[in-house]
């Protein structure tokens, strides 16, 4: 850790100064009146979870598996995407996952994040990479839970519903759902049994799993309370920039994705109400060319990936602006290409991205974002910060 490393200083409960959020909170909620009625994000954040029985036993009731019964709370992990281990993390329970999608990729990209929490550690590397897992390896993993979607696995094709229903039966439950990351449509066999949730619906079923659940509360206060600032100090429609999402490790062919899809991919940029710049016969995951692009002309550009050690954020706003085409983009010309992280978001990094994506859509609202090119998430003094990270730190390592 680099600049959280003394993990015994007490810290204030209430700064002498007020900070950005406490300015914004203020000053927002003069004119906020009934602006959170809609907000979909905050929708299901108190929903009841399932009744232990007299034994101890429980259970929690997900789609697409329906009621899961639990004798005791689960410890060695399974999972496949990272919205899934990004929960596991936010629970205090990172490290005991054994298994996920790109573990090198993940761990160094989730680190990036760490690094702001002080006293909190996560290790992931050398993880069995768990894409499309091998049904052997499962059972070899003897794991408690499997925290991964049955039918995005059935999707695969490698599965059919003997192999999901025999790994329930002998080796532990499946837990998860991962069509809800843009509502996309699950294998026909799960289509009547499937809905969709927020990212922090489904983590409160995940911590009801792992019997957290005033870890999910005092996580999802502070998740409530940074969105009601979000929601509160929104500037008109007509003073909103535009904005287009995309993969960009090749910019003669960007993956694309719209920012009013459903779902919680989009989680820390819906939110924030900033106008598509992309037309209506593009959809999310299309991949379009400079030309395309410039078409679209956001305002702001944002770098799917580009908070990764292994993406050069300095060499792609070079390429843009050394391009033809791409130095007449908005955003290059104004210096407005930004990294963001990871779309498979677990709680922990959907907080640091609402912050940063409203740092860089709304400066002169929520603070300036750095002039981030490498690195771990940059430091933001105490005063600008949009939610305290001992805060959430203390969450994560039991200290609170």
């Amino acid at each position: 850790m680099s600049d959280n490393d003394d993990t015994t200083t007490a810290v204030p409960t209430r700064r002498d100064t007020p900070t950005r959020r406490d300015a914004l909170k203020y000053g927002g909620a003069l004119a906020a009146g009934t602006a959170l009625a809609g907000c979909s994000d905050l929708v299901g954040q108190s929903e009841e979870t399932d009744r232990p029985s007299d034994d101890g036993s429980y259970s929690v009731t997900m789609a697409p598996m329906g009621e899961v019964s639990f004798d005791s709370p689960p410890e060695s992990i399974f999972t496949r995407l990272t919205h899934h281990a990004g929960m596991a993390f936010a629970l205090g329970r990172g490290n005991d996952v054994n298994a996920m999608h790109a573990p090198d990729y993940y761990d160094q990209l989730w680190n990036q994040f760490t690094e702001r929490l002080p006293g909190v550690t996560l290790d992931w590397s050398e993880l069995y990479s768990s894409w499309d897992p091998d049904k052997g390896m499962l059972y070899e993993l003897e794991s408690d839970i499997h925290l991964a979607d049955p039918a995005s696995v059935n999707a695969l094709g490698s599965w059919d519903m003997t192999d999901i229903e025999e790994v329930r039966d002998t080796v532990s439950p499946w837990f998860g759902n991962t069509f809800s990351d843009r509502h996309g449509e699950p294998p026909a066999e799960w289509a009547d049994r499937y809905e969709y949730y927020t990212l922090w619906e489904l983590f409160e079923k995940v911590a009801a799993v792992f019997r957290e659940e005033s870890r999910y509360d005092a996580l999802a206060t502070i998740h409530t309370d940074l969105l009601e600032t979000i929601e509160e100090n929104l500037p008109p429609e007509r003073e909103r920039p535009t904005a287009v999402l995309a993969g960009m490790s090749d910019i003669e062919s960007m993956y694309v994705y719209k920012l009013d899809t459903p779902g919680f991919l989009t989680a820390h940029v819906r939110p924030l109400s900033p106008i598509g710049a992309l037309e209506d016969d593009i959809s999310s995951g299309d991949t379009i060319d400079m030309e395309g692009m410039l078409e679209a002309d956001p305002d702001v550009l944002f770098a799917l990936g580009g908070m990764s050690p292994q993406t050069d954020m300095l060499r792609i706003r070079e390429e843009l602006g050394n391009h033809d085409v791409g130095r007449e983009l908005s955003a290059v010309q104004t210096d407005r290409v930004y990294a963001q992280g990871a779309r498979y978001q677990g709680p922990i990094l959907n907080l640091f991205q609402l912050e940063m994506s409203a740092k860089q859509l709304y400066p002169d609202i929520f603070g300036e974002w750095p002039a981030y090119t490498d690195g771990p998430y940059p430091e933001i003094s105490a005063d600008e910060q949009l939610f305290d990270r001992r805060e959430v730190a203390d969450i994560i390592t039991g200290d609170r």
